[in-house]
């Protein structure tokens, strides 16, 4: 079931009417809880049983942690904890990619062994809800929080459907104080929830789906030769289809919550035109970047080291990055770009921060027009479907084409695509210090009316199917 469907619409409408009725809050709560699991079981009903093991693992383990005053007993409920989340998630999601590596191993070992194919399916968003029930054990057993106090809270935070399979990744601490008391939706709040669904569904349908994906599509998955011009366009078109797909889902699971009453926290804040890489991390998926800083990065010293360690602790961060994201090579290639980036980035910026012109507008525009370019480069890692193509791009973009080879994207798509990179990073950069809501408040209510009208307008419109979400994958 996904937010661009008229199955969800339907299936909105009814989670409305129940939510309205004067029932207790309790109740409410348990069709929220019951309804989240009817959404979950849309894509394939067996799965449903991951999230009940999480959420009766980590509820039972999190009381037990904080009774728990040994270290040894707390080290000992906390390691269960990390082994049940994430053995279900290694077994689900990377099984397959070890298998490949070892019998990878034993051909250069010399020994030829073909096993029979796993054929796991992966369960649609482990990767979010793994990340979200860990924190719960993680803060409980650092003495951040104590357990909740119902189990019914809990089991609501862990399968709550608006971000349940995509994000943003929410925390018990940010989840839970909001379901002891009931918060009456006003108009106001219930009418900003229903504009973050269209613009949402806009982003999605409209730009990801219907301008951006035809083109990316057809530099990545076909097999004919790229130009230099072909490499680019694709690279920065995706990089901006992925932000409209990733961004446009987290605005509908954030307006969805909002109508119901529940905020969840910004996952976007215009990253394409920061003005550095380490401020884009701070805007980009900011939900799972501050998620691997605390409970990753943090936890091997962080900053508190000297460089050699600091660059290992970082390289550990962002392979796990890489990894989150799927169980190939180029994720962690992905990974590594990544952190390159950065490190090249501080070296420079410890030598250069002092100077004024550093700090000027012009040279911040460039800054971020650097890094939107370095994104868009790594984007290619990312989204090449295999490390072939990813090298075949990579030598395009950098040497030029080949003698002889036509582009793959010519016409009006060409013009689209390239109009549309361009207003995105001209957009994120006029509202780099701004936010939506902060914009609509600024406009009058039939500016407001009339652009979201236009919005809705448009998705109607827009031809073609029902694309799943990308980060559905992760």
């Amino acid at each position: 079931m996904q937010f661009n469907s008229m199955v969800f619409v339907a299936f909105f409408l009814v989670v409305l009417g129940l939510h309205r009725l004067p029932i207790s809050w309790r109740f409410k709560k348990f069709n929220l809880l019951w309804l989240s699991y009817l959404f979950y079981a849309g894509w394939h009903p067996p799965f449903v049983a991951l999230l009940w093991i999480s959420t009766i693992v980590d509820w039972e383990l999190g009381k037990r942690l904080h009774a728990a005053q040994d270290p040894g007993r707390r080290k000992l409920l906390l390691g269960l904890s990390l082994t049940v989340n994430l053995g279900m998630l290694s077994f689900f999601k990377y099984s397959n990619f070890l298998l490949e590596n070892f019998v990878a191993l034993l051909s250069m070992a010399g020994v030829d062994w073909t096993p029979a194919a796993p054929d796991i399916l992966l369960p649609v968003g482990i990767s979010f809800y793994t990340f979200q029930t860990l924190s719960y054990t993680l803060d409980i057993h650092a003495r951040r929080m104590e357990p909740a106090k119902s189990f019914l809270d809990y089991a609501l935070f862990v399968s709550f459907f608006p971000q349940l399979v995509a994000g943003p990744i929410v925390r018990a601490g940010e989840f839970l104080p909001q379901c002891e008391h009931e918060e009456k939706v006003s108009a106001r709040q219930f009418g900003w929830g229903l504009s973050l669904i269209v613009i949402g569904l806009f982003d999605k349908v409209v730009i990801a789906d219907g301008l951006l994906a035809p083109t990316v599509e057809r530099v990545f998955d076909t097999q004919l030769a790229a130009t230099f011009a072909d490499g680019w366009l694709g690279s920065m078109g995706f990089a901006c289809q992925v932000f409209c797909d990733f961004a446009g889902y987290s605005l509908c699971a954030i307006g969805a919550a909002l109508c119901l009453g529940f905020r969840l926290p910004v996952n976007f804040r215009f990253p394409l035109a920061s003005a550095s890489f380490a401020d884009f991390w701070r805007r980009w998926h900011i939900s799972l970047s501050t998620w691997l800083r605390d409970y990753v990065y943090m936890s091997l010293g962080g900053r508190r080291v000297n460089f050699a360690r600091w660059a290992f602790n970082l390289l550990v961060t962002w392979m796990a990055t890489g990894l989150w994201h799927g169980a190939a090579w180029r994720y962690v290639l992905f990974g590594i770009n990544l952190w390159l980036y950065i490190l090249i980035e501080r070296a420079i910026v410890l030598n250069v921060k002092d100077r004024p012109l550093w700090h000027t507008l012009p040279m911040q525009f460039c800054f971020a027009c650097i890094q939107f370019i370095g994104f868009s480069i790594s984007m290619t890692v990312f989204r090449s479907p295999n490390v072939e193509r990813m090298f075949e791009l990579h030598t395009r973009m950098f040497t030029g084409s080949l003698e002889g080879t036509a582009s793959l994207v010519t016409g009006f798509p060409l013009q689209i695509v390239s109009t549309m990179i361009i207003g995105m990073f001209l957009w994120h950069w006029v509202m780099r210090d701004s936010s939506l809501e902060q914009l609509a408040e600024r406009s009058p209510w039939w500016l407001r009316s009339l652009a979201l009208s236009i919005l809705l307008v448009c998705i109607v419109l827009m031809p073609g199917g029902d694309h799943a979400f990308i980060y559905f994958q992760f």
